[in-house]
């Protein structure tokens, strides 16, 4: 999930996503919580957060989280960064900025994203599931890691609130 800009763009995550998390082995945050709220309840409700801060986050959520996460799952290199720049251009930018990384979780444009470089970089974008901006559903996307290979990347579209 990304951009969940609680609780000026709801009260609360959308009662679906939050079934969700415990079931999870891990649930990557894309940044733009603006509560930390939202942060200790994740923190208490996952198995494993991956997390980010993105620009819209103040001080007290940039000293709990990092501005890029990198993990290691399932034989795959995740990368975590809030904002990517101009979705022109985007697959080879971040194939240059990310070049050790088989998967990069972006957020920021609220627009789900879900393109491959020429590297062979995933770059995923879940959208947000409480701030549909332009699009026509709040969302967010799972997505299974096994054996060094990901599959089964859905995006999940919210009813509306």
């Amino acid at each position: 999930m990304s951009d969940t800009h609680l609780p000026k763009r709801a009260r609360e995550l959308p009662a679906r996503l939050l079934a969700e998390v415990p079931r999870a082995d891990v649930v990557f945050h894309a940044g733009d919580w603006v509560d930390t709220a939202t942060l200790d309840l994740l923190e208490n409700r996952c198995r494993r957060l991956v997390g980010v801060y993105g620009n819209n986050d103040g001080p007290e959520l940039r000293a709990r989280l990092p501005e890029v996460a990198y993990v290691e799952l399932a034989g795959l290199r995740f990368a975590v960064v809030h904002e990517t720049g101009p979705a022109q251009g985007r697959e080879a930018r971040c194939a240059a900025r990310f070049p050790d990384t088989d998967v990069l979780v972006f957020g920021h444009s609220h627009i789900p994203w879900d393109t491959t470089a020429p590297t062979g970089l995933r770059l995923l974008n879940p959208g947000s599931p409480t701030d549909r901006r332009r699009q026509p559903h709040c969302t967010y996307m799972t997505a299974t890691a096994a054996d060094g290979r990901i599959t089964d990347v859905t995006l999940h579209r919210l009813p509306p609130r």
